[in-house]
């Protein structure tokens, strides 16, 4: 039997591996995307089974596709929710991750107030972005509170949540999922994330779940709003380099 997979951090803020092991539950679905499950955890550390990569294949893209539709549509409360069995803010990556306790009206107030504000806020209060690049967010934000890329249709998604191509491990059984930042959001999200620093066998997997579950019309032009807070969590923790990127992005949708 292979060895687990051990993640220790004793200096872990309070909550990190125990909301993460609670996202690996709640994405755990029937028919979906299989997951590293939980086997224990405790304030410092996490333990999962150890996945053991090989090369990606078209036909588990196919299957990775079908699948994340499934577990995208199992649905969530409201935007924004915590995986069940936890009830305060989470993680993505190292910084902290807000979660909205109580329904908010809509996707667009979601995504500006706790997935842009809070991140565009912390960059602007080290300097790493100034006054001029501020007021670009700020337009964005303001346009999702609006309404503007609201779409009725979409009801709250079942999202992993940190969805880039590092957290998903291909396997001889197929993708598996790992380290998510768990919420109720928009399927478009985890979608736009895959690609953001590179995804193999892209085009057959969203060909696939776009045939499980077809996407909305212009989904291609709101990829890059659905990566802007992606990127500026980057750039909280990274620095000043993402932020030419970021500020592109922003700008197609102000």
């Amino acid at each position: 039997m292979t060895d687990p997979f051990v993640k220790e951090r004793p200096d872990a803020p309070p909550g990190f591996f125990e909301v993460e092991a609670a996202g690996l539950r709640w994405l755990a679905v029937r028919g979906g995307v299989p997951v590293a499950p939980p086997l224990d955890v405790s304030p410092g550390r996490l333990v999962t089974p150890r996945l053991v990569p090989v090369p990606p294949t078209g036909a588990a893209a196919d299957e990775l596709g079908r699948r994340l539709a499934v577990l995208h549509d199992a649905g969530a409360s409201h935007f924004g929710v915590p995986p069940d069995g936890w009830a305060t803010d989470g993680y993505i990556g190292t910084i902290g991750l807000p979660h909205a306790l109580e329904p908010i009206k809509s996707w667009g107030e979601f995504y500006a107030t706790l997935r842009l504000q809070p991140y565009v806020r912390m960059a602007y209060d080290r300097g790493t972005i100034d006054s001029r690049h501020l007021a670009v967010f700020e337009r964005v934000s303001r346009r999702l509170i609006d309404g503007a890329y609201d779409d009725p249709a979409e009801r709250p998604s079942r999202n992993h949540g940190d969805l880039w191509s590092g957290n998903v491990v291909w396997c001889a059984d197929g993708a598996h999922l790992i380290d998510p930042a768990a919420h109720g959001g928009h399927r478009e999200t985890d979608l736009a994330m895959l690609g953001l620093f590179g995804m193999p066998q892209l085009e057959r997997l969203l060909r696939a779940y776009h045939e499980a579950h077809p996407l909305s019309d212009g989904w291609q032009d709101r990829i890059g709003l659905h990566r802007l807070h992606p990127l500026l969590t980057h750039v909280v923790m990274f620095g000043s380099a993402y932020v030419p990127r970021a500020l592109a992005m922003a700008r197609q949708y102000d």
